[in-house]
């Protein structure tokens, strides 16, 4: 087919038909474009955006290249959430049990490393032997078995979209929302599911900063949910500051676990409960928030939610004794404290030059084939707005030798911002609800009931 045309015409503003798209992604999925041509037209679409029936074409042509989970008539409710990255966000390694733990079947498709970003894949295959890639009879089988799978994109799931994917992250072309709109949606919508909640996030780490421009991907994968029969809600959430305490896979994998052991940081898990809150909601176990967020705690205090991780790590060829001994997950060889340069007020820790530094020490990839060294990256112990003093312990770092401690000490030293006075304080964790109704803001006080008048006499 000619590509070159297709690449002139949305490079000077035009658009493709659906049928151009449509044939477009199976010659591709084929290997029959070849990468760099499809990475240019990805830089058009980037600079150009996609009308609305060419992301809802883009969308459906991805879908269409691979097959779908189908549960017939399966009556337990099969919910997912989907995340648009972030550093240290390893919510959904602790989401997926505990809201299978719950009586909610998971079905989870999760990506890799995406730029800056860490990948639910990577930190999964930190665990020894962990397989991430199942048929799709072996994923119905499981989540019916056990309420609970997570997969990558198999060759028969969404195929284009696993080729678009490891493209986009090293071609400059991940920051587009229509882009990650259909990556994310054709994903998800191939999952069998009754319904989908998202976690967008904002904040300078994120891909798409400005809140803006979350609420409009929030807006746009959510249409695309609701017009293709799955109901879709989407959470903004903060990525001004990395998520947890962990950054780098095997370090997330292990704070994971330990979040399901009842000992996760507090941000973490109000991340974690909100997500699962809409997930119970969306899958009517629950009609009310409290009594959602109460099940997500019983399951989680009970050990259910761990149990669980434990009987999915097992039955996709894990090591299941991660669960109680995560020193099963592979070490570093270099181990450093990193310490507070000076006395004052913690103002910011940036997400994105921690997660730069991830894949610097080899962490993440620069190239499609890079290998992924699941031990390196880092523990910060400090959050914005600490008191700190100069020469306190704030991090460790977890490097393949000296020179990844170099680096990661140097990449430290700006990401850490340490002021005499806080000017401003952090983005709220949770800060918007987005659904077909609309918008609501949760930082904003709800009206009480009205003070009754004060009796007369």
């Amino acid at each position: 087919m000619l590509v070159v045309p297709m690449i002139e015409r949305k490079r000077d503003g035009g658009s493709l038909t659906p049928e151009e798209w449509s044939a477009l992604i199976a010659a591709y999925t084929e290997g029959g474009v070849p990468d760099y041509q499809m990475a240019a037209l990805l830089m058009a679409v980037v600079f150009r955006g996609l009308e609305r029936q060419e992301l809802a074409a883009l969308t459906d042509a991805m879908l269409a290249s691979g097959q779908r989970l189908s549960f017939d008539d399966w009556a337990t409710p099969r919910v997912d959430k989907h995340s648009t990255g972030g550093v240290g966000d390893k919510v959904s390694l602790v989401l997926a049990p505990l809201v299978a733990a719950c009586g909610v079947a998971v079905p989870m498709m999760s990506g890799r490393g995406l730029g800056h970003t860490g990948g639910t894949l990577d930190k999964l295959e930190a665990i020894p032997g962990f397989r991430t890639v199942l048929s799709l009879a072996e994923t119905k089988q499981q989540v019916q078995r056990l309420g609970c799978a997570m997969i990558g994109q198999t060759p028969e799931i969404a195929p284009a979209d696993r080729r678009l994917y490891a493209l986009r992250d090293v071609t400059g072309t991940v920051e587009a929302i229509p882009l990650i709109a259909a990556s994310i949606m054709s994903k998800k919508l191939a999952e069998g599911l009754t319904a989908l909640v998202l976690d967008v996030k904002h904040g300078s780490g994120a891909f798409l900063p400005d809140l803006k421009d979350g609420l409009e991907l929030a807006r746009t994968m959510i249409a695309l949910g609701e017009d293709r029969g799955c109901p879709t809600v989407a959470l903004l959430t903060a990525m001004d500051r990395p998520l947890g305490r962990a950054c780098g896979n095997a370090l997330e994998t292990e704070e994971a676990i330990l979040a399901l052991r009842g000992e996760g940081p507090p941000d973490l898990m109000e991340v974690t409960y909100a997500l699962g809150v809409e997930m119970l909601l969306a899958a009517g176990v629950e009609r009310t928030t409290s009594k959602a967020r109460k099940k997500l705690e019983g399951a989680l205090g009970s050990g259910l939610a761990a149990e669980k991780f434990e009987q999915l790590i097992e039955a996709q060829g894990g090591n299941p004794r991660v669960v109680e001994d995560p020193a099963v997950l592979p070490q570093a060889q270099a181990v450093e404290v990193y310490a507070a340069a000076a006395t004052g007020v913690i103002a910011r820790i940036e997400p994105r030059t921690i997660g730069r530094a991830v894949v610097a020490m080899g962490g993440g990839r620069l190239k499609v084939e890079d290998a992924v060294d699941p031990t390196v990256g880092f523990v910060i112990s400090a959050k914005p707005g600490d008191k700190v003093l100069a020469g306190e312990p704030i991090a460790s770092v977890y490097a393949r030798d000296a020179s990844g401690v170099e680096l990661a000490y140097e990449a430290l030293g700006r990401a850490i911002v340490i002021v005499d006075r806080l000017a401003e304080p952090p983005l709220p964790l949770v800060s918007h609800r987005v659904t077909k109704s609309g918008v609501e803001d949760l930082t904003r006080p709800r009206p009480g009931p009205k003070p009754r008048a004060a009796p007369r006499g």
